[in-house]
């Protein structure tokens, strides 16, 4: 016999399938989520609990897996199902984006980039390596670190270019829940990294601060000389 929340569920999802979730809610949206890692029990007040608990659908995705067990009816099988959705969402866009050869651009290597940081709730670096015909060698994580800041070896950053045979590269980090403003330190190790990169004869193409679909560029901005682009 079904039940009242089985009929509820299969009318949630019944509409995401007709129209997507475009006009669903956050808490709709969590719900349907919420079905699939908890079975035959009404998910609307555990939904409603995680957006009261974070803030936001976003947080909750985001959110560690012990925070996510904090909140009363969530168990340590949902909340790894939780924390998986944006995993899964960052792996498909990088998936995508690996399908890209040729990033001959400043603004085609950011949009190849960013996927690399979705759902990334700590500051990482990633080193693009490109050959002089600007086709795409490799993508290289290089640190990752605190929501803060995190410690980058200049001598990986060479020794990766090196190794891919890299004519050129470019250097990208995120700003986690913050703005793609560079900092004192990374405009510091940016003129590093360039010095670095020059005495061994790779092109330093440019450092991207990235922040969700927003980036700002090193050398656009003036922070690096011209003579640091090889």
């Amino acid at each position: 016999m079904m039940s009242v929340h089985d009929g509820h569920r299969k009318r949630l999802r019944q509409r995401f399938m007709d129209e997507g979730l475009d006009h669903f809610s956050d808490i709709q949206v969590l719900e349907l989520l919420l079905f699939y890692a908890i079975a035959r029990q009404d998910t609307n007040p555990i939904a409603h609990r995680l957006l009261d608990h974070f803030g936001s659908l976003s947080q909750v995705l985001e959110a560690p897996v012990e925070e996510l067990c904090k909140v009363e009816g969530v168990g340590e099988n949902t909340a790894v199902y939780l924390r998986l959705v944006t995993q899964v969402g960052r792996w498909y866009q990088k998936d995508r984006a690996a399908r890209v050869k040729m990033l001959p651009t400043l603004e085609s290597c950011a949009q190849y980039l960013q996927p690399y940081f979705f759902g990334q709730s700590v500051e990482t670096v990633y080193l693009l390596c490109l050959d002089a015909k600007c086709k795409l060698l490799c993508c290289r994580k290089i640190a990752q670190g605190d929501v803060n800041s995190t410690d980058l070896s200049i001598r990986k950053i060479v020794e990766t270019a090196l190794s891919a045979n890299a004519s050129s590269v470019l250097l990208a980090h995120n700003h986690p829940g913050g703005m793609a403003i560079p900092s004192y330190e990374d405009i510091h190790t940016t003129q590093n990294v360039a010095a670095a990169l020059q005495a061994v004869d790779v092109n330093f193409v440019d450092h991207l601060v990235i922040c969700d679909d927003d980036y700002v560029s090193l050398m656009q901005s003036g922070y690096l000389k011209a003579g640091a682009e090889g």
